[in-house]
């Protein structure tokens, strides 16, 4: 009996230990500074800077361009982030996928291409 208490001991120990480690230690992706370019609107390309946090669990972002700062709330999904904000009086989504760890490539709208570069913060 001993030895089935101690083995369902270490069982806990390595699934509590791993679900700790994979949620606390995991890099969280999509937070940070990230440069966006939407290519091909009808004023040209257009830059914004977008800050992701995560708050209370949940992505937010604040995209900083010519106009000002615009709040967004962000629905993210393994490996995307679909970013909503209202601009001009229009409800606006934008859709980002990761590419690769500093990159991520989409579209605003369904309709123009959006690209976005993390910007590495120096210290």
């Amino acid at each position: 009996m001993k030895k089935v208490s101690m083995l369902l001991a270490l069982l806990a120990f390595f699934v509590s230990f791993q679900s700790f480690s994979a949620s606390s230690f995991a890099p969280d992706f999509f937070a940070g500074k990230w440069e966006i370019v939407v290519v091909g609107t009808p004023n040209g390309d257009t830059k914004l800077i977008s800050e992701i946090t995560r708050v209370e669990g949940k992505l937010k972002a604040v995209l900083k361009g010519e106009a000002g700062d615009l709040d967004a709330s962000v629905e993210e999904k393994e490996n995307q982030v679909q970013i909503f904000f209202q601009a001009q009086g229009m409800d606006i989504t934008m859709t980002l996928t990761k590419v690769d760890d500093d990159n991520l490539k989409g579209d605003l709208l369904g309709m123009f291409e959006t690209k976005a570069k993390r910007i590495k913060e120096t210290k």
